[in-house]
């Protein structure tokens, strides 16, 4: 374990925002619900903070790591922006079309310039993130295969709301309540919470794994392909999940954005991307019903 991660673990669930908790922490503050189902051959894991009551109401697996897909461009915007006090008009762009619709030309651009890894280790130092580390040493350019928890994610919300400048906070929160149905990639991501759960929210979604050519106009039920390549491909690599193909929801729900959300799943290989997409929103909209009010 990483120093900053063993001293993190100490920390009081109720202090959140001070250091990391272990997972049987997290389980004993949620509400002790029937969880929803997950389908046979899925693996998942949420969590969901309740910001009026100041507690986890629903996790599950909260420390189990994933491949980040996306999400991670979260971590690249925070490193971006905390780094510098101005921000060119260019690079403002980018980090408008990363944050908003996904873009991984604009991500690629920013880990690049960061220092790729560099990036996650910084970052997971300054929030206490002791479930996220930079891509394998033999994949350095893979941003999207970080690996990250559904705590983490849940952590890294926390300090955008309740710790980082309001440049920072309102610029990446500012994108992410108006991410666009279609991904820059051609995706369709509203799938999970904008699916799922009425609006207000702000969301940064994560896939991986489904091929790169998609159909015109975000046209899901296009995107039922099998996708047996994928496990071809499934050696040992040591990345999360590397040969099943992976859907992220995350963000903010409510109004005062009241919870804080992260739904991981990792899929059967051979899914096809709407089989995936109904999984991931059916198991999101169970969660939230299941919270208390």
């Amino acid at each position: 374990m990483k120093p900053w991660a063993a001293v993190a673990a100490a920390v009081p669930l109720a202090a959140l925002c001070a250091g990391a908790v272990p997972a049987a922490a997290a389980e004993s503050q949620a509400r002790r619900a029937d969880p929803p189902r997950v389908p046979a051959g899925t693996t998942a894991s949420w969590l969901v903070y309740d910001r009026t009551a100041g507690r986890f109401v629903a996790t599950r697996n909260a420390h189990r790591k994933f491949r980040s897909a996306s999400v991670v461009k979260i971590l690249i915007a925070i490193d971006y922006l905390e780094r510098r006090t101005k921000v060119p008009a260019a690079d403002a762009r980018l980090l408008k079309i990363m944050l908003r619709s996904s873009d991984d030309d604009a991500a690629s651009t920013f880990w690049d310039r960061g220092g790729k890894g560099a990036i996650v280790t910084r970052m997971a130092r300054k929030l206490g993130l002791a479930d996220t580390t930079p891509p394998p040493a033999s994949k350095p350019g893979f941003w999207g295969y970080v690996s990250l928890s559904a705590y983490d994610i849940v952590r890294t919300y926390r300090y955008l709301l309740d710790r980082a400048d309001p440049r920072v906070r309102d610029t990446i929160l500012g994108h992410l309540r108006q991410a666009t149905p279609c991904g820059s990639d051609g995706f369709d991501q509203t799938f999970g919470i904008p699916d799922a759960l009425p609006r207000p929210w702000a969301v940064k979604q994560g896939w991986s794994g489904f091929g790169t050519t998609p159909p015109v106009r975000c046209d899901v039920s296009a995107k039922s392909a099998p996708l047996s390549w994928i496990a071809r491909h499934a050696t040992g690599s040591g990345i999360p999940d590397y040969g099943r193909p992976v859907l992220h929801s995350t963000g903010l729900v409510g109004r005062g954005d009241r919870h804080i959300v992260a739904v991981l799943t990792a899929h059967p290989a051979g899914s096809t991307w709407s089989g995936s997409v109904k999984r991931i929103t059916t198991l999101t909209r169970a969660l939230y019903r299941s919270l208390p009010r």
